[in-house]
């Protein structure tokens, strides 16, 4: 994995919940805007589904490295969510 990279333990906030999932991101720094864009998938229980209810919303990740907020789309046929942000 290139330094960029993420693998490992986060907590995704989402509708006034926390929830503990395990992330796979890269993030990009992009000089245009001057922000890290970050993306990956995330594997969580099915909690995650219930609360998303097959639609794209809002929130914030955690890991270790920091803080994020993003949108969270559907799942992949493997059971992960893809997510897309700007780091905070």
């Amino acid at each position: 994995m290139d330094e960029d990279d993420y693998a490992g333990p986060a907590t995704v906030e989402v509708a006034g919940r926390e929830l503990a999932v395990w992330a796979r991101m890269v993030a990009v720094f992009e000089p245009t805007d001057g922000q890290t864009h970050w993306s990956g998938r995330l594997n969580a229980d099915h909690t995650l589904h219930e609360l998303l209810d097959g639609s794209s919303t809002e929130i914030t990740l955690r890991t270790t490295e920091g803080r994020a907020t993003g949108k969270i789309g559907d799942p992949d046929p493997w059971g992960r969510y893809r997510e897309i942000g700007r780091a905070s």
